[in-house]
């Protein structure tokens, strides 16, 4: 492919790097065999499953309703979190502020309910106010030209301090929220809780935006080649900024369904989850580099990191050790994309 074609047709310079696997497959049912097997979200599947097997003689516990419940209400709420850093993450660029943000809609609705705000209201406030944060990284993003990481880490800081600041370092009881707004966060449809259905509709809703929409095609073109995406007339600036203010809105979104999960707001909640949200991106296929990456794998690689934290408590691993395994696996996760990375290029 020539210079000229990548820089006029950013779905070919998108493309570009995956032609290395397009025709790995062969014809008929072996070659469809092939592809799945090849695909990462399959790969995930089959280590899951095998997680919960071995985890089934490890412990009695591990297939419990209970624990299976507890793990999914984890990786549901978070999961919403992950599909924003997702986005982020295919169109070029990372947030590190997601855990305080998130932390931050829980303070400002709570602080708003307690001085007597409706809790819808308070809540729509808050969720605005994150979209608002996002906005203002996207500003300095891509008007004033600073990195993501920097940006980000700077709104993480200023972030969480606003909400030691505005609670006193203290949690907010909010014992006082009406029962249609707690139903949000402890409510059920028949035996499923809203929080799962939530978090269904929000990954069905924003998997098929990127697999099947223009709009959402040029975050992957943006995220892929920014300079020939933008040489083909797409606004890749407004790309950025959208993508980063949808980050920090689903922050909001999560943070408003953990308050009305738990019936307080924590000033400290959230800390170390840019970890588990980026390493799960990572393992699920988005890439650091941008311009790849899908929210069903994401949402496997967050399930798969639900079960190893289970697995970990069930067996009794120290805490210290859960955050070095932890780290490790977002480690490697990142050197595996740098890998793979560098072999289609």
């Amino acid at each position: 492919m020539s210079e000229h074609a990548s820089l006029d047709n950013p779905a070919a310079a998108a493309a570009a790097p995956r032609s290395d696997t397009a025709g790995t497959g062969g014809t008929g049912g072996t070659g469809m065999l092939r592809r799945l097997l090849a695909m990462r979200e399959t790969g995930l599947i089959l280590i899951i499953l095998a997680l919960f097997v071995v985890m089934s003689f490890a412990s009695p516990y591990f297939l419990t309703w209970v624990n299976i419940r507890a793990m999914v209400m984890v990786f549901a709420v978070e999961g919403i979190v992950v599909v924003g850093m997702t986005v982020l993450l295919i169109s070029g660029g990372i947030d590190l502020s997601v855990g305080s943000v998130t932390a931050l809609a829980m303070v400002i609705a709570g602080l708003l309910f307690l001085n007597g705000v409706d809790p819808w209201t308070a809540s729509l406030i808050a969720i605005g106010a994150c979209a608002l944060i996002g906005a203002v990284m996207g500003f300095f993003v891509t008007r004033i030209g600073l990195h993501h990481f920097i940006v980000s880490l700077a709104v993480m800081v200023i972030a969480r301090g606003l909400c030691l600041l505005g609670t006193g370092g203290r949690p907010l009881g909010l014992y006082t929220l009406p029962p249609e707004f707690k139903f949000i966060g402890q409510g059920t449809i028949g035996p499923i809780p809203v929080v799962i259905v939530t978090f269904i509709v929000v990954v069905v809703v924003f998997d098929l935006l990127l697999r099947h929409t223009t709009m959402f095609r040029k975050v992957v073109y943006t995220g892929s080649n920014e300079r020939a995406a933008a040489y083909s007339g797409i606004r890749t600036k407004r790309v950025i900024f959208a993508t980063t203010t949808l980050c920090s809105a689903l922050c909001g979104v999560a943070g408003i369904i953990y308050m009305a999960r738990f019936g307080s707001a924590q000033p400290t909640f959230g800390v170390g989850m840019e970890l588990n949200v980026i390493a799960a991106a990572v393992i699920g296929g988005a890439s650091l580099s941008g311009g790849q990456g899908s929210i069903f794998g994401a949402i496997l690689g967050a399930a798969l990191l639900s079960v190893i934290s289970s697995s970990l408590a069930l067996l009794d691993v120290s805490v210290y050790w859960q955050d070095i395994i932890r780290g490790s696996i977002l480690l490697a996760a990142v050197t595996i994309d740098l890998y793979l990375t560098k072999k289609r290029k």
